[in-house]
């Protein structure tokens, strides 16, 4: 693998599965981790939106820790958890928690969400946690769940700042701002593109790869179409982004990450469909939209 600080390729930002009584399946998380891993996944991201985070306990988020930590030191994968919180004392006990983790490559640490404290806060927010993490820092820029919009400038000063090695960007579209950093980053720095249906122009404008939720399926091809965005394929990437779009959108068209446990329950992959409240789980419908994409899509 190529060093950990260097973020290229998908990275799978896992599901939390949980079983009919409520608690946390780590059977079902351990047998898709390595499924994700034997498709070629560059590494694994527990415990962000798609993992259903804020519902977990301490305990929890910490037994889901412990076990990708050991599939991802026994694979040679990339392991980046997410600790981020609205608030500045937590996120740094945060990202120190993972100090005695073994394999950890970095954590991933959202744009403070709710309080809104204007970007020169997220600036120094972020300067504060990056000074006082013991592993390198990965900003997660997703202003429809933070309510903060980044701009390039401020995403830039932070990109500078040491021991911040990367961005999830998880903005709806390839806006000016995304280009302006894809343009100005650091060499040190990597954009991961966070919002599914525009991967690859990310890629192919110069990110590094995707921290990418819907290669929960068909995720041979999800990488197969980051490899061709890296490779500057256009036409080959073209076609696999046109096909996996409809999955995209029916992976979706319900709040995340309810679709992709009644798909992999569907398939046979994880115990149970269950999400916490306030999720509900996906319609059946949903689930028979999305697995029909699926199926045009493979």
């Amino acid at each position: 693998m190529a060093d950990d600080h260097t973020l290229r390729g998908v990275h799978i930002p896992l599901i939390t599965p949980f079983l009919a009584d409520g608690s946390v399946d780590l059977a079902s998380l351990e047998r898709i981790a390595h499924e994700y891993l034997d498709a070629g996944a560059a590494g694994l991201v527990p415990l962000g939106t798609t993992g259903e985070s804020a519902a977990l306990d301490g305990a929890e988020k910490q037994s889901v820790i412990d076990l990708c930590s050991r599939i991802c030191t026994d694979r040679d994968a990339r392991l980046i958890v997410g600790v981020g919180t609205n608030n500045t004392r937590s996120t740094i006990a945060g990202v120190q928690s993972l100090a005695a983790v073994p394999g950890v490559t970095a954590a991933l640490v959202v744009v403070p969400y709710y309080v809104r404290p204007g970007e020169a806060g997220v600036v120094e927010h972020f300067r504060a946690v990056a000074a006082a993490s013991p592993v390198p820092i990965v900003l997660y820029n997703i202003p429809v769940r933070s309510g903060q919009a980044l701009g390039a400038p401020a995403v830039l000063e932070i990109a500078a700042l040491p021991n911040v090695i990367g961005m999830k960007q998880a903005t709806a579209g390839l806006d000016v701002d995304t280009l302006a950093i894809l343009a100005g980053m650091p060499d040190h720095f990597a954009v991961l593109g966070g919002e599914d249906p525009f991967l690859l122009p990310v890629v192919l404008m110069g990110g590094q790869g995707a921290i990418c939720a819907s290669a929960h399926v068909l995720t041979a091809r999800f990488i197969a179409m980051i490899e061709c965005g890296l490779a500057h394929k256009v036409d080959d990437g073209r076609t696999h982004a046109e096909a996996l779009l409809p999955v995209v959108r029916a992976c979706f068209a319900e709040p995340n990450p309810s679709v992709f446990k009644g798909v992999l329950h569907a398939q046979g992959r994880i115990t149970s469909p269950a999400v916490r409240l306030p999720l509900v789980a996906a319609s059946a419908g949903a689930v028979q939209t999305a697995l029909a994409a699926i199926d045009a899509a493979s």
